[in-house]
């Protein structure tokens, strides 16, 4: 992660709104931020990590941390910052809190949000959690890219446990934790074990020998269908025949007797067809006529009714346009009046003008006395401050005068830190030089009282004498195994060494065991003596190891005692400042005090000077104001002089003496009444005027439609009376006396359509009935039934048919079992296969399980990275402490120190002063952080600290500060935070925090 901008406000000490640009910081490779303790530089670490994980180091929220957060004198607290991640891409993060208007303790929590810059404009993304975009959580984010005060040895410290979790997360060593993945293959594996064993436990019956007798069966039964098929046809055959005779005898019966039936009922069919016949005759001749007769009837009675109504509202619309006439000829006085009362209203606008142009006239005058007042006193108050600006000027250039260049001094500081680096340096080398001599003094006097010329030859002695007892052990060794030969041998049996069966002269041997005894004894002592010399000898080897190295760490001493020299002697004909002494430190010391303290007073003073043109600039502003506003009144009035003039001559009917004492509201009101009264008038003449006109229109309309229902009710009755004219000719022409004769046939509103259906069908079914019968008698005049006959040869197809239909299913049932069990031989072959793959599956998984137990793999592939973080630590920790310290981890993952100095012995970095714990901590996080962001291939890595280096000596802050310039060549960057002003005046960019008692925290850049 790249910072590139910071924008915060209303944030602990910072109260006004205050932004850091750290492109230009970014650049410089190695920034810096300085202030005085309490002045808000971690405040500014605190905002950028709150602004990413809504976390800080000081407060959790159970600490009212939006609440304390907040600027006491602020409402509103604000933090926008922008970065670029390991991908190169452009990020922003907005965090903002309110304070509850009502309840000064209440701080409403902030919201987030997330944007990322993507074709020239800020998108808002659907999350905000900056895990995801830079890759690290907020404690590991803490520990390798921004750490804040007091936190610098926490990963140094963490235990063993922790520290590999960290690793973990940094490094994504969970793809090395198998264990659960193996532990869930293994449980899967085994559940689909069980699984097919409750499978194959439904199979036990299934085998080869069991499908063979069922084949057996199936051939047998196969047989016997064949033969009760031959003998069911032979039945069916004579069945059948017997079946039809039968069938056609009852169909002929049936048909006979539902011949009767119809003929039962063809008088009734006859009655109906002569019914319809006389329905459809008069119904062509009357039926069209009565209808259209009705028609006209009903239409003709619907039209009188209309017409009746529009008579009614002929009268009424006459009614209402002759009381709107009266009301016309009322109002038409006030409408021949509205020319007049309309200039009147005219001539009283133009006097309301008038009167409103006069009074801003009034107030105009009142603002000019007040102005001239205040254009007087703010006069003085420019003469005054002009007088004290002179005076603040003169004062600042004498201050000036007084001051010794700050590059001037920055340079003779440099000069003697650069002496009293070198003289403290040559002090020590000098002291570690005797302390080495004394450390070889020491090793020779070791080496001395171990004489390792004589341990050789002690140990070569003890050696010869041990080969010589263990020859002496093996001989009495195979003595004794041969005594116990002798005595086990027996005639007629073999010989365990030679095989013979012979044994006519058996040895005899004596008993050594004593013997034996005494000789281990004396091997035993002899061992215990050489491994004393022994361990003596590796002892003394240690130290001759030990002093080489000690003598080479003299001579790498001894020439670093001869370059110091060396270089104070350069560095003293490099002094060239003669207004100071090189041998006159202190005199420097207080003569950069007194001009440290005369800068202040040149701040102070040039504050003051800038306060005072402030303030002349302000008092200036307002007197141009001011000016500027008297000419705009001038112009003023001389526009409502204008108009005023103006519109009385624009008077016609109205006098303005008349209104010279009515004031601008009373004018106003008189205007509004008239206004009142003339839309009054306008507004009824209007409406009556329109009134009239719609009702003369609807007059007309209605006038119109009774034309038409008059007409209509004339052309019904014409037609009405043709109608009645063609019915009587009708009824000459038949025989019916009257009409209500012919309505009581037509009454009967006969379903003609199915009624003549209904005939049709008893017609066709009667032929067809009676030709059917014809037919069968003839068929069966030559054949006799025998009911007798024909059951015994029922009985006989049945009980065929039931034997033969028991064999078909007896033969499917067969084959049906015999596929099933095929069926189920195959599965169970194929769940045989699968149970014999996963078995031996469960057996690789219980080795791969005991492989990746308790986290194993992780556990070592974090110590590897460890151990290459010791290395990477230990390129600048060596040079930190001159190579007599060095960083390693034990057999259990732990940090601790070896230490040259006291023959490289280990110990805990528990025992490491404070300078020295910061200068390993330091090493180790530069390491860790350098290995994240290149694991994350970054192209720039980015490291801020929050120390101030005050357990650092002189000499060990120009070696760490010499470090953190060589970050600069790897392309690393790095942000400090501290209140030593010496590495202020030596670090390229830095930012200058000062807290303002009124304004809070204020940020200045320096370069």
């Amino acid at each position: 992660m790249i910072p590139q901008k910071l924008t915060i406000e209303g944030l602990y000490s910072y109260q006004e709104r205050q932004s850091i640009d750290f492109s230009n910081l970014t650049e410089a490779g190695l920034f810096g931020i300085f202030g005085a303790v309490g002045s808000g530089k971690s405040s500014i670490l605190e905002a950028i990590s709150f602004a990413l994980y809504g976390e800080t180091e000081r407060l959790n929220a159970r600490d009212k941390r939006a609440y304390n957060m907040m600027n006491l004198k602020s409402n509103r607290s604000y933090i926008e910052f922008d970065f670029i991640n390991h991908e190169n891409k452009l990020f922003r993060v907005t965090r903002e809190y309110k304070r509850n208007s009502k309840n000064f303790e209440d701080v409403k929590p902030a919201s987030a949000v997330f944007y990322e810059f993507k074709n020239e404009t800020w998108e808002a993304l659907d999350h905000v959690n900056a895990e995801e975009i830079i890759g690290l959580n907020y404690s590991n984010f803490k520990r390798t890219i921004i750490i804040p005060q007091g936190q610098f040895k926490e990963f140094l410290e963490l235990g063993a446990k922790e520290r590999t979790d960290m690793m973990k997360e940094i490094f994504n060593l969970y793809r090395f934790d198998l264990q659960d993945k193996v532990s869930g293959l293994n449980k899967k594996n085994q559940t689909e074990l069980d699984q097919l064993e409750g499978k194959l436990s439904g199979f036990e019956t299934i085998s080869e020998e069991h499908i063979a007798i069922q084949k057996d069966n199936l051939r047998e039964a196969k047989t016997t269908q064949e033969n009760l098929k031959l003998e069911f046809e032979k039945v069916n055959s004579h069945y059948q025949q017997l079946k039809n005779l039968k069938s056609d005898f009852e169909l002929l019966s049936k048909k006979e007797t539902d011949f009767s039936e119809l003929e039962k009922n063809k008088e009734t069919i006859d009655a109906k067809e002569g019914q319809l016949k006389q329905y459809q005759s008069v119904s062509k001749l009357f039926n069209d006529d009565l209808k259209e007769r009705n028609r006209n009837q009903n239409l003709l009675k619907s039209t009188e009714e209309q017409l009746k109504l529009v008579d009614e509202h002929c009268k009424s619309l006459t009614d209402n346009s002759n009381r709107l006439q009266k009301s016309k000829e009322e109002l038409q006085p006030k409408v021949d009046a509205l020319p007049k009362q309309k200039v009147l209203e005219q001539d009283l606008e133009l006097l309301f003008h008038v009167k409103s142009d006069e009074s801003k006239l009034a107030k105009n005058a009142q603002s000019t006395i007040e102005g001239e007042k205040f254009v007087k006193e703010f006069k003085v108050k420019e003469e005054e401050t002009s007088t004290k600006i002179q005076n603040q000027e003169q004062e600042i250039e004498s201050l000036k005068s007084q001051l010794i260049s700050s590059a001037t001094l920055i340079e003779v500081g440099d000069w003697f830190s650069k002496k009293q680096n070198l003289s403290n340096n040559l002090i020590k080398e000098k002291t570690n030089f005797e302390a080495n001599k004394k450390s070889i003094e020491v090793l020779d006097e070791k080496l001395k009282n171990l004489d390792i010329e004589k341990l050789f030859t002690e140990i070569s002695n003890l050696k010869e004498e041990k080969e010589k007892l263990q020859n002496q052990k093996n001989k009495l060794e195979v003595s004794r195994q041969l005594s116990h030969y002798s005595t086990e041998l027996q005639d007629g049996k073999a010989c365990p060494l030679c095989g013979s069966e012979d044994h006519p002269s058996i040895a005899v041997f004596e008993d050594v065991s004593n013997d034996l005894k005494a000789l281990e004894e004396k091997l035993l002592v002899l061992n215990g003596q050489l491994e004393n010399l022994e361990q003596k000898t590796k002892e003394a080897e240690r130290l001759q190891q030990e002093k080489v190295l000690v003598s080479q760490q003299g001579k790498l001493i001894q020439n670093s005692i001869e370059t110091i020299k060396s270089q104070i002697l350069e560095l003293e004909k490099t002094f060239i400042w003669k207004d100071f002494s090189k041998d006159n430190f202190d005199d420097f010391q207080n003569r950069k005090s007194e001009n440290q303290n005369k800068e202040l007073q040149l701040k102070s003073k040039e504050k003051e000077l800038n306060t005072s043109r402030t303030e002349l600039d302000s008092i200036r502003k307002k007197l141009e104001k001011a000016n500027q506003r008297f000419l705009e009144i001038s112009n003023e009035n001389l526009e409502f002089k204008t108009k005023i003039a103006s519109n009385k001559a624009l008077l016609k009917e109205l006098n303005p003496n008349d209104y010279s004492e009515k004031t601008e509201a009373e004018v106003q009101l008189q205007l509004n009444n008239l206004k009142q009264e003339n839309q009054n008038t306008e507004r009824v003449w209007n409406h009556l005027i329109s009134e009239i006109q719609e009702i003369q229109v609807k007059l007309s309309s209605e006038n119109t439609k009774r034309d038409q229902f008059q007409k209509q009710v004339c052309d019904l009755n014409s037609q009405l009376e043709k109608i009645q004219n063609q019915l009587n000719e009708n009824l000459e022409k038949s025989n019916f006396v009257n009409l209500d004769a012919v309505l009581e046939i037509l009454n009967q509103n006969l379903d003609e359509q199915n009624i003549q259906q209904e005939i049709q069908n008893f017609k066709i079914q009667f032929e067809t009935l009676k030709n059917s019968i014809s037919e069968l008698k003839e068929k069966l005049k030559d054949f006799p039934f025998d009911e007798n006959l024909f059951l015994e040869s029922e009985n006989q197809f049945k009980t065929k048919e039931s034997e033969l239909a028991e064999a078909n299913k007896l033969a499917i049932q067969i084959a049906a079992e015999i596929t099933r069990l095929e069926q189920e031989f195959k599965k169970k072959e194929d769940l045989l296969k699968e149970q014999n793959a996963l078995s031996k599956r469960a057996e690789n998984l219980k080795t791969m399980f005991n492989l990746f137990k308790g986290a194993g793999l992780v556990q070592y592939v974090s110590s590897i990275y460890l151990r290459q973080l010791c290395d990477h630590a230990n390129v600048r920790f060596h040079r930190m402490t001159r190579n007599q310290l060095s960083l390693q981890l034990n057999d259990n993952n732990d940090f601790e120190i070896i230490d040259f100095l006291n023959e490289g012995r280990s110990r805990s970095v528990k025992t490491l002063s404070g300078g020295q714990a910061f200068q390993v901590s330091l090493s180790l996080a530069l390491a860790l952080a350098e290995s994240v962001q290149s694991n994350a291939k970054a192209e720039k890595n980015f490291f801020f600290i929050d120390e101030g280096f005050g357990t650092q000596d002189v000499e060990s802050v120009n070696i760490v500060f010499e470090t953190l310039m060589n970050l600069q060549k790897e392309n690393r960057i790095v942000g400090i935070i501290s209140h030593v002003e010496e590495l202020k005046e030596r670090i390229p960019m830095s930012l200058s925090i000062e807290k303002d008692e009124e304004r809070g925290s204020l940020i200045q850049v320096n370069s």
